[in-house]
């Protein structure tokens, strides 16, 4: 998850994709219950955020991602993949238009990729772009109180936030800035993130935290994630992936009849006349011990058809992990995970691990 990890006080901070972020405030434990029984708050300002301006900016952004960007009215948003053009992910991301420019947002790792490719295929003298990482920074709330926290944080009364549909998003003024208040399904949790300038960020920090927002880090977030079944750009899926490997299709990422963009070729090809051999799943191993990272995973007669991905320690769920997995290998399947612990002998001396996990269909049902 990080290249580093530093403990500060109850903090603990990591670095993802070169930039810092709170993997937790203290008990991981504790920020996963207040998600699933209160309301979360997440720091989700590691993310890039670029803003693409003037009247063509759609049509330029819709040159570049699967979704049909030129079909939304400003207030409406959607979630994408950017391609190469023989079709694999450079980025997944989140668009989010509005009345003079179209706002898009990156997970941190993928962000370089990104910027590279807005950098070569938008002309600035046509649709001006400027990365707004800096100046702006985003808060998550998530739980089942989450309207309510962020009716009082903006004003934006809870029937209201509750109507808007996946990534629709309404702008309001606090503080003398102006604040983009978005619908945000990414954990299948009710969620609401709020795009809001460096000097009001604090603020409205503490005043989620005074209307009962539970601050909570990365690490939590990742457990939800993994249970949601979201893939995450440099650890589920990366530029050898395919769109519809990663179930785009089921994010409602990809559109079928938009105009021409960037990888078409290959993502309606895959959908019209084949199919991948591949899919993001999730795998479950009894306990709370997840298959770690890059453990393999093998059928009945040890054939490989897999690796896992992301691995988590689920409380709900006991040991839970995304995986890839070839096609033929449908949920409830059993698989043999296997492993090597340089830590198991207590020596130099490696030991293979090897434990059965079951396939599951993504999300995670949770009871």
């Amino acid at each position: 998850m990080s290249t580093r990890t530093v403990h500060a006080g109850n903090l603990t901070v990591g670095d993802v994709g070169g930039r810092s972020v709170v993997l937790a405030y203290g008990s991981v434990a504790a920020e996963y219950e207040a998600l699933h029984t209160r309301a979360a708050l997440f720091d989700r300002s590691h993310r890039s955020r670029i803003r693409v301006s003037g009247e063509r900016a759609a049509e330029m952004i819709a040159g570049l991602v699967t979704n049909d960007v030129t079909a939304l009215a400003p207030g409406q948003g959607c979630y994408a993949a950017a391609l190469t053009a023989k079709g694999k992910i450079v980025a997944d991301v989140r668009v989010f238009v509005e009345e003079s420019s179209v706002l898009v947002d990156a997970p941190a790792r993928a962000a370089e990729g990104w910027a590279a490719m807005v950098k070569k295929y938008v002309n600035p003298r046509v649709a001006p772009h400027v990365d707004e990482s800096a100046r702006l920074r985003d808060i998550g709330i998530f739980g089942s109180n989450a309207r309510h926290i962020v009716a009082t944080v903006t004003g934006v009364q809870a029937p209201a936030l509750t109507a808007l549909a996946p990534y629709a998003h309404v702008t309001v003024e606090i503080d003398g800035e102006r604040v983009l208040v978005a619908s945000v399904p990414d954990l299948s949790i009710e969620g609401f993130e709020l795009i809001v300038p460096v000097a009001v960020y604090d603020a409205l920090w503490e005043r989620a935290v005074e209307a009962g927002a539970t601050p909570a880090g990365l690490e939590a977030w990742e457990i939800a994630r993994v249970e949601a079944g979201r893939p995450e750009w440099g650890l589920d899926i990366d530029d050898a992936t395919i769109p519809q490997e990663a179930n785009f299709d089921e994010l409602h990422a990809i559109s079928y009849t938009k105009g021409c963009y960037v990888g078409q070729e290959t993502v309606a090809r895959v959908h019209f006349r084949g199919h991948v051999n591949k899919h993001l799943r999730g795998v479950r191993a009894a306990g709370v011990e997840p298959a770690p990272r890059g453990a393999t995973l093998h059928d009945a007669s040890g054939t490989q058809v897999g690796d896992i991905r992301t691995a988590v320690r689920s409380p709900m769920l006991g040991g839970i992990a995304l995986a890839m997995i070839r096609r033929e290998v449908e949920p409830g399947a059993a698989l043999v995970a296997r492993w090597h612990d340089d830590a198991a002998n207590g020596d130099d001396a490696s030991v293979q691990v090897e434990r059965r996990v079951d396939v599951a269909a993504l999300p995670f049902a949770i009871q």
